[in-house]
């Protein structure tokens, strides 16, 4: 048989795919592990860096090391307890993904027009909070994750609050597809240096806290509640505006965070 022939072609180029098909399933086989164990170790820097507590010098496990993952029963204002957890086959809290708790049916609540301001649609039972304890065990810091509709797609993130419940230490985000140099301006280390010391509740207990069309007014009475808007990303900013107050208000960790402000933690 000829070295040209079709039949021949065939054979070797078919060859050719298997071989490379077995070396790419090998690969992703052999590989799954460090790509999981980098996602998490991604997750944990950001957590980090949301609270301020990030250090490139530092691994991050020791930096974790004194981190509490806690699910919270959002409707129930409360940590979930034991029999909540083992009702819903939640058998292992760092493993809980809450963004994919939130597709499921029986994990997760459906959100009315009107209360859905974040545009989420559905909001997990359960959401895993990170809490930042002192040498003493007294809350130090809280970390929530948050997520909210911008331009053009959704925003992943965490917001991190001192031990008043109410002085923003950071947000951050660590997904989302907003315009470079626009809404994706909420990656500018400038942009974000502005949120630690803000205060997210008024005197009557209302979130108060979001971003302002321009700059803020320094001297305006309002002005610890706000933070300026991002430049030519209207939309975004009032995406950004929307998340925090969702997720901070009565449909969000406000009454959770309510219930342990009384409890004096």
């Amino acid at each position: 048989m000829s070295n040209d022939s079709t039949s021949k072609t065939l054979t070797v180029a078919f060859l050719l795919c298997l071989v490379c098909s077995v070396v790419v399933a090998t690969s992703a086989v052999v590989l799954r592990p460090a790509q999981l164990e980098n996602k998490a170790a991604d997750m944990k820097k950001n957590i980090l860096a949301a609270a301020n507590i990030w250090d490139e010098k530092k691994s991050i496990d020791e930096q974790f090391s004194n981190i509490e993952a806690r699910l919270v029963n959002v409707a129930a204002a409360r940590y979930a307890t034991d029999a909540e957890l083992s009702e819903n086959n939640i058998n292992d809290i760092a493993r809980y993904d809450q963004r994919k708790a939130a597709k499921d049916t029986a994990q997760n609540v459906v959100l009315s027009k009107a209360d859905d301001i974040a545009s989420i649609r559905r909001r997990a039972k359960f959401s895993k909070i990170y809490v930042v304890r002192s040498s003493g065990g007294e809350l130090d810091k809280i970390i929530l994750p948050v997520s909210g509709y911008g331009l053009w797609s959704t925003l992943y993130g965490f917001i991190a609050l001192e031990a008043d419940l109410n002085t923003v230490i950071g947000l951050g985000f660590y997904e989302h597809g907003e315009t470079p140099g626009l809404g994706g301006e909420v990656d500018n280390p400038n942009w974000k240096s502005i949120w630690p010391g803000k205060k997210v509740y008024d005197s009557s207990g209302l979130v108060a806290l979001g971003l302002v069309k321009g700059s803020v007014d320094r001297s305006g009475p309002n002005a610890v509640h706000e933070v300026d808007g991002l430049s030519g990303a209207s939309i975004t900013s009032r995406g950004v505006t929307n998340l925090v107050k969702f997720w901070l208000g009565g449909d969000g960790y406000g009454p959770f965070l309510k219930n342990l402000q009384q409890e004096g933690v």
